[in-house]
C-alpha cells in the first residue's frame, strides 16, 4: 500500500514584487531623484561633458530621451545597445521609460 508523502519547505518571505525587475512603478518619476543617479552610474563615463553626445544635465538627457530609450532597449548583442559592455537592469529601463511617460519632470 502506497502512503502519501508530504514535504514541508521553508518559504522565503520575499515577495515577487521585491525581487522582480518588473516591479510596477507607482510614483511619479523625476529627473533629479530617479533618472540622474542612473545616468551618473551607467552613462556618464562615456557621455561626459567632453563627449560628442553628453548626458550631463537635465536638458541634455531630456533632449535625447527617445535615443536613450531606443539604445537601452536594444537586444543583447546589438552593437548599438547601451551602455556598452553590458545593459541596464530592467527596473532601471522601466524607470526611464516611465519618466518619459510621466512628462519628463525635472524636480
Amino acid at each position: 500500500m502506497a502512503g502519501l508523502f508530504f514535504s514541508a519547505a521553508s518559504c522565503d518571505s520575499t515577495t515577487y514584487e521585491e525581487i522582480s525587475d518588473n516591479t510596477p512603478i507607482t510614483s511619479i518619476v523625476k529627473y533629479e531623484a530617479d533618472i540622474k543617479p542612473i545616468i551618473e552610474n551607467s552613462c556618464i563615463s562615456c557621455h561626459s561633458s567632453s563627449s560628442s553626445a553628453p548626458l550631463t544635465n537635465y536638458s541634455q538627457v531630456r533632449a535625447n530621451i527617445d535615443n536613450i530609450i531606443n539604445r537601452i532597449q536594444r537586444p543583447a548583442g546589438d552593437p548599438l545597445r547601451m551602455p556598452q559592455g553590458g545593459s541596464l537592469p530592467q527596473n532601471q529601463i522601466n524607470i526611464i521609460v516611465k519618466w518619459k511617460a510621466d512628462g519628463l519632470i525635472e524636480n
